[in-house]
């Protein structure tokens, strides 16, 4: 039975916090944002990226340019052939650059295994760093956010709630016990 009323992990102002927090640290792990780009896992990983990408700028006074990418044809846990064209933008050279490589909630890590094989038709990087707003474990693949926002321990069942204003209106990161 689900309970009635979800957990707030992160509120609006934790969010903000936690998102400045992270550009801060990629930022001095990366030594700057020269050769650094950021690319967003479509749907919700793409505002989280660009909310990184800006403060990065911010704080650089360089652009950190962000794009985003559809990974629905890389899973191997849906249709090879999804419906739709495939979503990606990504407006710059992948070859050679750092990239940020930004989802919001880390669970198995198929997704992020599919966002590598997206990103890999664009270039090969130099490397890549994987950033996330909210790891709550239960890895199937050996992969592991380099930045992390939040970790929530979790029950398997359990559902992550990210909630961010351009889509949902209101950025919350709720959990909800089954």
């Amino acid at each position: 039975m689900v309970s009635d009323m979800p957990d707030v992990v992160l509120d609006a102002s934790d969010m903000r916090r936690t998102l400045g927090r992270m550009a801060h640290e990629i930022l001095e792990a990366n030594h700057g944002a020269e050769d650094l780009v950021v690319a967003g896992v479509l749907r919700k990983g793409w505002p989280v990226a660009k909310r990184l990408a800006f403060l990065m700028t911010q704080i650089e006074g360089n652009t950190v340019p962000c794009g985003k990418l559809d990974v629905r044809r890389f899973r191997d846990d849906a249709p090879k052939n999804p419906e739709g064209p495939d979503e990606s933008e990504i407006p710059f050279e992948v070859a050679g650059k750092r990239v940020i490589l930004v989802d919001e909630v880390m669970f198995t890590g198929r997704t992020v295994r599919a966002a590598l094989d997206a990103l890999m038709q664009f270039g090969r990087p130099e490397n890549v760093q994987l950033a996330v707003l909210v790891d709550r474990g239960h890895r199937e693949l050996p992969i592991q956010p380099t930045y992390c926002g939040r970790f929530v321990e979790t029950k398997r069942d359990d559902h992550i709630i990210v909630k961010v204003v351009e889509i949902d209106g209101e950025d919350v990161v709720e959990v909800e016990h089954v």
